[in-house]
Parts: structure tokens; C-alpha cells; sequence
């Protein structure tokens, strides 16, 4: 099975090329890997020992970046090679302080494995949440390189508990440790005898408080949000949210609209604004009085949304009548409602945010409707479902210590 397996990668590796002359996306991601190599030989210290930290994209890396800056400040000792496997990772992080060395993580065939491991030489290696490569955690162990997950969630439908996934649960057996978000998964994995499992929660929490800590003073923004309208942050919207969130809005002038779409091309802002009709600006050509003569502000860049949530009263995260959310912690700990659409059951923050009270999921139209009629017309609710939301963030909070309490272990010798 494992031959069909990098069988199979080899045929993904072909398709990326093949996409590559057509796709932007495929294009970068091609190029990114051929220049790998190459910067590994220019920037790897030969005479350093290397922390190696693998986070597919950037949601991801932000799950990471508490523990690689923890680890930074606490053991100099140790250089920190970052990789990604996503252009939309690697191609906002690059120039990332908190790493010596970053780069694109090639495909996970025998040959660039070797290669790459050869180049690399990694002392540890670290992935995060949802990066199980057969080879290359073959190789490590193999190796004999300390190989780690945090962050990890475990669900019975995954191959690994499949009757016919067992070849791939090997790769399980590769890690020294795993550390998992939550109990189910450590019983789950004990039910297949894979005991070297640490409970310790789930990083993202610690990194949306830090985030908090530093927000970014919004000028722009804070002038927007004055008054006594209620103010609807929707972040990382696609076009089946804007679809429903923007006719709401046009019908009722008592909520201002903050829409930072997770797409900003000129396309994606045109059709916005063909949605409108009332008045908006975007943030790259607005000015004070602007500002204040407008309805909707739509967020032209990236980079602002972790703090834009603060101005808010009601938060929408984008994606869940895709592919999938995006990230509802970095609304909810402002203490503010959250609301996201159906698919959100591979994300366990967004379930128990729905158990505690601090998070609503909507299938419709009518029923994001409903839901914000309910927050408009009583404000007591929608107080104290954001301060569940923000308790639920700050009892979460700690991962990144309970990992690096086992790290003076995990790096002797």
C-alpha cells in the first residue's frame, strides 16, 4: 500500500505541474518547491542544530507561532527551519522573523524526502495539526529524528481507523509524542495501542490572546464604527456568505458592515459593491469625513482582520457554506457573538463555541436572518453570548505551555 501511496504522489505532483500553466496557485507552489533545495543550501548552518517546523498554510502557522517564538526566546540554542506546503502560507510568511530558514516542503515522494532531510538535517521536527506524511515521517524515524504533531484532532472517519487504513496508521507510530486537543482523541488513539499522547488543548487559543494583547489601533476603522448603530464584522467572506450577509444589511440601516472578503481582487470587490445599495467605501480611499458618511466598509487588504474585530458587535467568519470556516477565534476573543455558516463539524472550537453560547451556526438565508434580528432586538442576549465567547478563549487558553513542559525531555541529547 505504501507504493500506491507515492504512487499516487508522484500522479499529484505530475497534476500540479500539468495545473501549473494554467494555474496560478499550482504555478507558485511548483516553483516555490524547485527553489527549496537551493535555499536550503544557501542558508542552512551545518554547524547549528535545527528545529524543523512543518505548517501546511497559514492557518496553520499561526496555530504554530506561539510555540516556535516560546521556543525561540527559551532554547537559542536551537535554529528554526519553517516550511509550508501552501503558496497562500508561505507566500504571506517568508520574510517571518521568528524563523532562520524558510521555504516550501516538497512533495512527500522518496527521492525529495531524502533530499530534502539531507539539506535540512533537522535535530526535531514539529508539524502541526493535520500533516501526516507517510514518507517523510518514515524517514525521520528511520533517522532517528525526534518527530512531533501538536494541536492534532482525531475523528474514528479518518483512514487511519479505517479497516483498510492500517498501512497508513503507521505513520502514527512514527511520532515520539502527539500532542492532542482533546480526551477523545487520546481514547481513540488508545483504541489502536498508540499510547505516547499528551492532552494539552490546542495552540490557537494562546495565539488569538497574544494577537489581543497587540492589536493594532485601527484609526480608520474606530471612526467607522462611532455611533449607535450596531457594527457587523464579516470576515473572510465568499460569495455564498456576501449573498445573504449584504442583502441583510441593505435592509437595515440600524446595522453598519465591516467586509474583509478573504479574496481581494479587483473582480471579488466589484461584485461587493454591485451587491451594495447603500452607501461604502473601501479602506484604501477612505478619509475621516468619508468615513463617516458611509455604511459599509470593505477591507481592501490583508493583515487587518485579527484586529478589526474589535470594533464589532456581531462577527460573521466566512467559509462554511464552503469548504469549510475559517477562524472563529479571533473574533470570539473580543467577547463578541459569532456566526458562521453549516460546515464547521471538522472544527472543535466552533462546536463547543455553539455549546457554550458564544457561537451560532446558520444553513439559510432566513436563519442568519433570524439570528441577527434576535441580537438586534435584544441586546442583553447578544452581551452575553459574547462574554461566553470570550470566557470560552480564555479558558482555553495554555497549550504552548503544556507542550513545552515536556520539551527540556523531548531535546536531550
Amino acid at each position: 500500500m505504501r507504493y500506491l501511496y507515492t504512487l499516487a504522489l508522484h500522479l499529484y505532483a505530475l497534476s500540479v505541474e500539468i495545473a501549473s500553466f494554467f494555474n496560478r496557485k499550482a504555478r507558485m507552489t511548483r516553483i516555490g518547491q524547485w527553489y527549496t533545495n537551493g535555499i536550503l543550501r544557501k542558508k542552512i548552518d551545518r554547524n547549528a542544530k535545527y528545529i524543523w517546523v512543518h505548517a501546511a498554510s497559514l492557518g496553520e502557522f499561526e496555530q504554530g507561532r506561539p510555540m516556535m517564538e516560546t521556543l525561540r526566546r527559551r532554547c537559542p540554542q536551537y535554529k528554526i527551519l519553517l516550511t509550508f506546503f501552501s503558496p497562500s502560507g508561505y507566500e504571506v510568511r517568508k520574510n517571518y522573523e521568528g524563523a532562520d530558514v524558510i521555504c516550501y516542503l516538497p512533495f512527500d515522494t522518496p527521492f525529495k524526502v531524502r533530499k530534502f532531510l539531507n539539506l535540512a538535517n533537522p535535530h526535531i521536527a514539529v508539524f502541526i495539526k493535520y500533516e501526516f506524511w507517510l514518507n517523510y515521517l518514515t524517514e525521520l524515524k528511520k533517522r532517528g529524528v525526534k518527530t512531533y504533531i501538536i494541536s492534532a484532532v482525531f475523528r474514528p472517519n479518518q483512514l487511519f481507523f479505517k479497516w483498510y487504513g492500517a498501512w497508513y496508521r503507521k505513520a502514527l507510530l512514527c511520532y515520539e509524542r502527539l500532542f492532542v486537543q482533546d480526551e477523545d482523541s487520546r481514547k481513540l488513539l488508545a483504541g489502536y495501542g498508540i499510547e505516547n499522547v499528551e492532552i494539552c488543548g490546542d495552540t490557537r487559543f494562546d495565539r488569538v490572546l497574544e494577537i489581543q494583547h497587540n492589536a493594532r489601533l485601527l484609526p480608520e476603522t474606530e471612526v467607522f464604527a462611532k455611533g449607535d448603530k450596531l457594527i457587523l464584522i464579516a470576515g473572510s467572506s465568499w460569495p455564498e456568505d456576501e449573498k445573504f450577509i449584504i442583502p441583510y444589511f441593505n435592509a437595515h440601516p440600524e446595522v453598519k458592515l465591516v467586509i474583509a472578503p478573504h479574496e481581494i481582487h479587483r473582480e471579488h470587490l466589484l461584485y461587493i459593491q454591485s451587491l451594495l445599495n447603500r452607501p461604502s467605501i473601501r479602506l484604501s480611499e477612505s478619509g475621516e469625513d468619508l468615513l463617516r458618511a458611509n455604511d459599509c466598509l470593505i477591507i481592501d487588504s490583508f493583515g487587518l482582520l485579527s484586529s478589526i474585530y474589535r470594533y464589532g458587535d456581531v462577527a460573521y467568519i466566512g467559509g462554511g457554506f464552503g469548504g469549510g470556516i475559517h477562524n472563529t477565534l479571533e473574533a470570539a476573543v473580543y467577547g463578541i457573538p459569532v456566526i458562521f455558516g453549516p460546515k464547521y463539524h471538522k472544527f472543535k472550537e466552533a462546536e463547543n463555541l455553539i455549546a457554550c453560547g458564544g457561537g451560532f451556526s446558520v444553513d439559510s438565508e432566513a436563519a442568519f436572518t433570524a439570528c441577527m434580528n434576535n441580537f438586534i432586538a435584544d441586546p442583553v442576549s447578544r452581551r452575553i453570548a459574547g462574554a461566553a465567547a470570550g470566557d470560552f478563549v480564555d479558558k482555553n487558553a495554555g497549550a504552548t505551555e503544556k507542550i513545552l513542559s515536556f520539551w527540556p525531555r523531548t531535546t536531550s541529547g
